[in-house]
């Protein structure tokens, strides 16, 4: 699945969520806003940085819930904010119009499916990933040094 139909999904939990100041945004926008969150610097889904933070703020076992293959844990707005900086919610919410609560809710509301969708089937950002350091054996070399 290509980033940005995982980027459009996204939007659209957003848009089907309880916040009524989210349900009438502009789905492009929603989208952009979330590209410009979870995206590094070549635009492709930050995945590596977002584990990381998931991992050093005590949420292993979401992500996790994510990149596999059962149900997905939902994440709290609280959540969010331990993962992304106030600058970060800040600018998501200004380029929507919304306050930093609507924000951080739209977030949790998109962001399980969005990582699940970017991890699941042969097309996936983990198969790209794991294209780019050689492989299992790759990905492994490069863990082992981390863990060093």
């Amino acid at each position: 699945m290509e980033l940005s139909d995982i980027l459009k999904m996204g939007a659209s939990l957003i848009q089907e969520n309880s916040d009524t100041s989210t349900s009438s945004l502009d789905g492009d926008a929603l989208s952009s806003a979330l590209g410009n969150l979870l995206s590094d610097e070549e635009g492709g889904l930050d995945l590596g940085s977002l584990v990381s933070n998931f991992s050093s703020n005590g949420l292993g076992d979401i992500v996790g819930s994510w990149l596999g293959s059962g149900e997905n844990e939902a994440i709290s707005a609280d959540q969010i904010t331990d993962l992304f900086s106030s600058e970060q919610i800040a600018e998501f919410a200004s380029q929507l119009g919304l306050s930093s609560e609507s924000a951080t809710s739209a977030i949790a509301d998109a962001l399980p499916s969005v990582i699940d969708n970017a991890t699941t089937g042969e097309d996936s950002i983990v198969e790209t990933m794991l294209e780019k350091v050689g492989g299992v054996d790759g990905a492994m070399n490069m863990l082992g040094k981390i863990f060093r």
